[in-house]
């Protein structure tokens, strides 16, 4: 038995997650760590928020809060979502955490010891308009690589270059639009050309390792490492534990890959073994496996790396499965331009299983992956119609045929040998896949061994055996209970939420992998009813996340935000009646993801709302919250529940909603004008 420690990218806690980052991190790390599982290997899967860094305060600018509370909000919808989609993380930490902060100062002041880390003066783009020096994400301009027009400061999402914001042609700064100038400030380097002597040896040693890894990296090898700065000006992130470093934070991206070791340390704290995360990181027999997007392979594949071997004794990278991305149409996932498809948007619509196998199925392990609707809406069905068909109608027959009472078979003919003997073939096969990270090629593999069960019961026809030959029946209803439980086991790293269903059914929760081509439904046991797997879907299905969920592009405006609307008349406007409102009482509406029911002080009387502020706002940021209500909106009825009235948001159009607020002097009553 291997010991594998199995890690996601952290995700940026600067907006909720979509089915690109679940595609590309997230899913194929499930997978893989539910199937060592099952194989009864020892496996811990890290995770956690990555909650620094310029985006934060980019979007806490945007939303007129603290940093603070962008991340506590974010965090929140992150995990959740996560655990809806059933991804299973030992831990799932944050990098706000004060024993993260403690940690990476000590790694830094480590490093900083041993020559590994210089103070150097540099130049750095200075914006007089805004007086404050700009770090590199508050810097934009047209990429010196590739000629986009979309580059950011630190790197180009288009080429995946790794950038210097003084490499930016026409840099612009991101606040206020102006032309920034070069000026001269102190920051700390990492030297990372001292480590290239060392990485390109033991980068080389990993020729298993994905082609589009192994090629990023020599591209940077023959570049030839250099210095790179981990430190910027920001007011916000870990600060630099230097006594002349006020106002200096450690780069995002240096201290954010910590957040591995301080999330496994948090783990086995809470696990009250204080010291067990050690035979993780320092033991060399752990495997260390990092499930990253391409544009991540730089931090994990070079960044990392050098950082742990200077820190002496860590486990270093054995795989990094990285992944490339996932379209939309044809086109790259943009929260701009409305072409996200938000998990908790997902969630609020349609089970998780569906969209797990449809991603599985259509991975993007080698090259970019495309998602449609009308596709979902295909292995959807295919799934329904043959795995979910499978197991109903064995299920159903066994309950008319025989009481609903595994039967006893008689002996075993040339059909039920060779069906066994493909179970197990099939069990094989797919091990050796998911062990090389084929998660794509797995999936395809059960698929075809459901198609076989069907074909199996179709032969045996057992509507007529019933009647002529009952041992016959008895036979084939039997080994397909057999091989439903088998394929229960081997889909349940891809669809765990199904076979939970198939197992109450089967009298079986044991997921062991060696079980699948074993007999383990025994006769005479008593099964389940039968529930319906898996709900089929008819074309245009997709238009119930249309209302509340599109984005469309703007006439006018901005890309991304809605398009402006069919002209209304003055006097139609004057029939609008907004006023302000406390809200007093916030509860959640059974069986709705997104909404809320709100009780809202209103001056002269309290009324109901109903608002979908679930996915932006917890209740304690509710309560006592001042809003804006459109008070003579005709009431509705929205999920059983009567809303009064209609609470007045902003959207962004990258997934962001956010409650308009009447002034700070204001009275619920007030009207709005």
């Amino acid at each position: 038995m291997s010991r594998y420690l199995v890690t996601s990218a952290l995700p940026y806690a600067n907006g909720p997650s979509h089915l690109g980052h679940l595609a590309g991190a997230y899913l194929p790390a499930d997978i893989y760590v539910r199937f060592l599982r099952m194989c009864e290997e020892d496996v811990i899967y890290i995770c956690g928020t990555d909650e620094h860094g310029v985006p934060i305060t980019i979007k806490a600018e945007q939303m007129g809060i603290t940093p603070g509370e962008v991340v506590d909000r974010f965090h929140e919808i992150i995990s959740r979502d996560f655990e809806r989609f059933g991804i299973s993380f030992d831990n799932f930490s944050r990098t706000e955490k004060p024993e993260h902060y403690r940690f990476t100062q000590e790694v830094f002041l480590n490093l900083f010891k041993k020559g590994y880390i210089v103070e150097k003066s540099m130049k750095q783009f200075y914006c007089d308009e805004c007086s404050r020096f700009l770090p590199d994400r508050y810097v934009g301009g047209t990429c010196p690589e590739c000629g986009s027009a979309n580059a950011r400061g630190d790197q180009c999402e288009d080429c995946g270059s790794w950038l210097d914001a003084l490499d930016l042609l026409k840099a612009v700064c991101e606040i206020c639009g102006s032309s920034p100038a070069p000026r001269d400030t102190t920051h700390w380097f990492l030297r990372l050309n001292a480590f290239q002597e060392w990485l390109e040896p033991w980068l080389e040693a990993h020729d298993n390792w994905k082609s589009n890894v192994l090629n990023y990296c020599r591209g940077w090898r023959n570049e030839g490492l250099r210095e790179r700065a981990i430190t910027r000006d920001l007011d916000w992130g870990v600060p630099v534990p230097l006594p002349d470093a006020s106002g200096k934070v450690l780069y995002v991206w240096f201290e954010a890959l910590l957040g591995y070791i301080s999330s496994t340390k948090e783990l086995f704290t809470k696990r009250g073994d204080p010291e067990g995360w050690k035979k993780y990181w320092f033991d060399p027999e752990t495997r260390l496996v990092q499930f990253i997007g391409k544009d991540n392979i730089v931090f994990h594949a070079i960044i990392e790396p050098s950082v742990l071997h200077g820190l002496g004794s860590y486990v270093l990278p054995w795989n990094i499965p990285a992944n490339e991305y996932l379209t939309i149409n044809g086109e790259k996932i943009s929260t701009s331009r409305g072409t996200a498809i938000w998990l908790t948007d997902y969630l609020a619509h349609f089970p998780p299983d569906p969209m797990r196998y449809a991603l599985a199925i259509n991975a993007p392990e080698n090259r970019d992956a495309d998602f449609t609707w009308d596709e979902f809406r295909s292995k959807n069905n295919e799934l329904a119609d043959v795995f979910g068909n499978f197991v109903n109608r064995t299920i159903k027959f066994a309950h008319k045929a025989f009481e609903g009472v595994v039967p006893e078979p008689a002996v075993e003919g040339q059909a039920e040998r060779e069906l066994m003997a493909s179970i197990a073939s099939a069990r094989d096969e797919m091990e050796e896949l998911l062990r090389n990270f084929k998660t794509k090629a797995a999936c395809l593999r059960v698929m075809d061994l459901a198609r076989e069960g069907n074909r199996y019961f179709d032969q045996s026809q057992p509507w007529k055996t019933a009647h002529t030959d009952r041992n016959k029946c008895a036979t084939a209803i039997y080994y397909s209970i057999q091989l439903a439980d088998s394929l229960r086991i081997l889909f349940a790293p891809f669809i765990p939420f199904t076979c939970e269903k198939i197992g109450r059914m089967l009298g079986s929760s044991s997921l062991l992998w060696k079980d699948a081509g074993g007999e383990n439904i025994p006769s005479g046991r008593k099964l389940g009813e039968p529930e319906i797997l898996l709900e089929k879907l008819r074309k245009g299905f997709e238009e119930v996340m249309q209302p509340e969920d599109s984005r469309p592009e703007s006439t006018d405006g901005e890309a991304g935000k809605p398009a402006i609307k069919e002209t209304v008349s003055f006097d139609e406007f004057m029939k609008i009646d907004m006023r302000a409102g406390v809200v007093k009482e916030v509860d959640d509406i059974e069986g709705a993801d997104k909404l809320f029911r709100l009780i809202v002080d209103m001056g002269d009387h309290s009324r109901q709302l109903v608002a979908g502020m679930k996915p932006f706002y917890s209740k304690e940021e509710l309560i006592n919250r001042k809003i804006v209500v459109l008070v003579n909106l005709q009431p509705v009825k929205i999920m059983g529940v009567v809303s009064n009235g209609m609470v007045l948001a902003s959207d962004d159009g990258k997934g962001g909603v956010y409650l308009l607020q009447p002034g700070s002097d204001s009275c619920p009553g007030d009207g709005i004008h």
